[in-house]
């Protein structure tokens, strides 16, 4: 009671501060997870920070090993939450004295036992005190700033098996709200250091037992620093992770934690200063040690930032690091002899799994601490090695047919050149893979004719696929074969940089038309016998407009998709899934793929589930998921509560509208309830809703001109029920919310000329 009662007078002094934001989000989130991964072996307790997390009953994480307990939940005390306290302790206060709360207040810090006898006579709890001292605490701490989007914490036991495979996990939270987000765990096998603060001044002992793997979290200004023993000509790697384990904040410029390491010798002379790795925001560097002694390590933000979710992993000694691999890629089924560059490396050769075309993630086999993951492409092109000298159009090198070419920019300045022989009047697609594959190539490609005249030429291409770039460095360019049949296509690094690390993939041929699918929300969350709204993207190849057809794939009985159709030359569709009629604990690893023709062929492709994440305010990325989790909620009782009577396609004249009939499981419930449309194209609206002795129709509208007539797509249309009115007739009050009563099935539709 000391400590609680003696902070009152400064919480209640704060009690009209401005609020921490009462709105919940309807799903789940969660913005961090400290410390963010545990070693094989051992179980850690670890805190996650989030939204909506209220009631957390349990937790699951991908692959098997680990296992999770939920241990407990808080969330801070709300600005209306204090104002009711308040008034409660000034009621007792004046029963108790016969004056107000505010004059004893000031005077409570020399009658603790008088503010205790307030507290107990106001129904005040331990509890709240001790919130109330939280409150007063963030408000006056530079180092505490209120967010609400990760303010809510749950307290998580994690136990790792000893056998558990190294690498990154996703942990979800289930709450009766449904699934959070997926976040990163990481599962290790060095000894794990969690950081205790202070340790700005003074750092954290990290003994002589290198190497170790240090978690932190940076606040407001805050520097991490630890001290450790090293000997001399040691090859001592640091390699931090900050952005791995968050890869976007919405609300923070750049857009993500920018760590900062800084290693210094026992006279603080800097050894080694690093603020990413190449292209990389994540810094790591390697630095032979010049003496026996004590070195310092501190991590900091760039520019001296800090939040609860500016969370940090720290591998620190004599590890290996996988710097870059040549080739980057081969052809499907080869042998392929790939060579490894970096820091520490007992072997210089790696084995990928080739039979499977795609981009896998691939470390040094037989190290006792698992290198760090690089990307390496499996394709079905064959596979070319550059051949040098190749650095001018007389000496380029002959290519004919489709190819997939495994070069370098070997030094600075230097012009990789091919002689492309084809069809005339055929077309030709250049595309360098370097960037999408760890190399840190800013290509840059041009197509000039016989005569040196420029025909295409292209810097960065765009690829929607690359979720964690920000820079799309790598190029793409497309031109068509003149009357002699021959293009010269030269490949360079924009800044003009090169050396062994700098390789590429190059596939040159003809157009490939296809596609990749990605699906959002990577949690999705149902209640039995209910729908959600999903967005599928396609991310359209080399010219491919067609329409693409949606299907789950294997699903348990009762799931199903409503609107699965990607039509003709769209981005993006929004759709409708709905659940079975009975729910369960355990979420549902869900799979949707699409199917279409492609020169006579059917091609299908499974989509990735990912997470559209915000960066800065402003921009949106697709951040890919290992797992499509679906959880379905409670009981249903007879089916869907609401449905269409329509089949097939909703034609909507342009300039003018339809009527589609909605029926419902409970017939009385067609009076009460009133319908919006989420998302909607611009230009379509609900213009009415017609109720009737045979029922309810929605009334669309179709501006005129806008969209133009053959826009399709679907139409995502949310039930509600308005709150009610006060019994005196009046509107409800301004925290009232509409009830919300789920989903139509997702309605496609055809803008259509009159």
């Amino acid at each position: 009671m000391h400590r609680g009662t003696a902070a009152l007078a400064l919480a209640l002094a704060i009690a009209s501060a401005p609020s921490l934001g009462q709105q919940r989000a309807l799903n789940p989130h969660i913005g961090y997870v400290f410390p963010a991964g545990a070693r094989r072996g051992e179980t850690v307790v670890v805190t996650a920070g989030g939204q909506a997390l209220m009631g957390a009953r349990a937790a699951c994480i991908t692959g098997s090993g680990v296992s999770v307990a939920v241990e407990g939940y808080d969330r801070p005390i709300t600005q209306r939450e204090v104002q009711q306290i308040r008034e409660r302790l000034e009621e007792a206060s004046k029963r108790l004295y016969g004056s107000s709360l505010d004059g004893r207040a000031r005077t409570g810090l020399r009658n603790l036992a008088e503010m205790a006898r307030i507290a107990r006579e106001a129904g005040v709890t331990e509890e709240q005190l001790r919130k109330l001292r939280e409150f007063a605490q963030s408000r006056n701490d530079p180092k505490k700033q209120p967010n609400p989007q990760i303010a809510e914490q749950v307290t998580l036991k994690i136990t790792v098996e000893a056998d558990a495979a190294p690498g990154p996990r996703e942990l979800r939270i289930a709450t009766p709200l449904g699934l959070s987000n997926p976040v990163r765990f990481h599962i290790g096998v060095l000894a794990e250091h969690i950081e205790a603060e202070p340790n700005d001044v003074e750092p954290n002992d990290l003994g002589a037992d290198l190497p170790v793997l240090v978690n932190g979290q940076i606040l407001p200004g805050d520097v991490d620093r630890f001290s450790f023993s090293a000997r001399k000509g040691a090859r001592l790697v640091v390699r931090v992770e900050a952005r791995g384990l968050i890869p976007y904040l919405a609300d923070a410029v750049p857009g993500w934690f920018q760590a900062v390491a800084v290693l210094r010798d026992a006279r603080g002379k800097e050894l080694a200063f690093a603020d990413d790795f190449r292209f990389d925001p994540d810094p790591a560097f390697v630095v032979t040690i010049p003496e026996d002694g004590r070195y310092t390590l501190s991590i900091a933000d760039s520019i001296y930032r800090g939040r609860e979710d500016f969370v940090y992993r720290v591998t620190l000694g004599e590890v290996p690091f996988v710097t870059g691999v040549f080739p980057l890629g081969c052809t499907a089924g080869a042998q392929a002899a790939v060579e490894a560059r970096g820091w520490n490396l007992t072997s210089a050769r790696m084995k990928p799994a080739t039979a499977t075309p795609g981009v896998q993630l691939v470390s040094l086999p037989g190290t006792a601490v698992p290198s760090n993951r690089v990307p390496f492409a499996v394709d079905t092109l064959p596979s070319v090695p550059e051949k040098e000298p190749n650095d001018a159009r007389a000496r380029a090198q002959d290519l004919r047919g489709p190819a997939g070419v495994d070069g370098r920019i070997d030094k600075p300045g230097d012009v990789d050149v091919y002689r492309v022989a084809g069809k005339p009047g055929a077309p030709v697609v250049a595309e360098v893979f370097a960037r999408r594959l760890g190399s840190p190539l800013d290509s840059a490609l041009e197509f000039t004719d016989a005569a040196g005249r420029r025909v295409a030429a292209n810097d960065d291409h765009v690829d929607k696929a690359a979720g964690l770039l920000t820079h799309h460095a790598d190029s793409r360019a497309e031109a068509v074969l003149p009357p002699s049949g021959v293009l010269y296509l030269a490949v360079r690094d924009a800044q003009r940089h090169g050396g062994p690390e700098y390789a590429y993939r190059l596939r040159v041929g003809p157009p490939r038309p296809d596609f990749e699918l990605r699906v959002t929300p990577a949690s999705v969350n149902l209640r039995a016998g209910g729908r959600a709204a999903i967005t599928v993207f396609a991310l359209r190849r080399d010219g491919f407009q067609d329409e693409i057809a949606l299907r789950l794939k294997d699903a348990p009985r009762g799931f199903d998709i409503q609107g699965g159709t990607i039509p003709a030359g769209a981005e993006k569709v929004r759709l409708t899934i709905s659940a079975p009629p009975a729910g369960r604990d355990e979420p549902y690893a869900l799979r949707l793929e699409g199917v279409a023709t492609i020169h006579g062929t059917e091609v299908v492709r499974e989509a990735v589930p990912c997470e559209d994440m915000m960066q800065a305010f402003a921009y949106q990325h697709l951040v890919p998921a290992d797992e499509w989790a679906v959880a379905v909620l409670g009981r249903s009782f007879g089916g869907p509560a609401l449905s269409v009577r329509q089949s097939g396609r909703v034609a909507i004249p342009s300039g003018g509208t339809v009527r589609v009939p909605v029926t419902a499981l409970f017939r009385p419930l067609l009076g009460e309830i009133d319908f919006s449309l989420s998302e909607p194209p611009e230009g379509i609206s609900i213009a009415e809703v017609v109720r009737g002795a045979g029922g309810l129709e929605l009334v669309l509208r179709a501006e005129a001109g806008n969209p133009k007539p053959g826009t399709r797509g679907n139409l995502i249309v949310e039930a509600f029920r308005e709150p009610p009115r006060e019994r005196d007739g009046k509107r409800p009050g301004a925290g009232a919310r509409r009830l919300p009563l789920g989903l139509l099935p997702a309605l496609p539709f055809e803008v259509v000329s009159r």
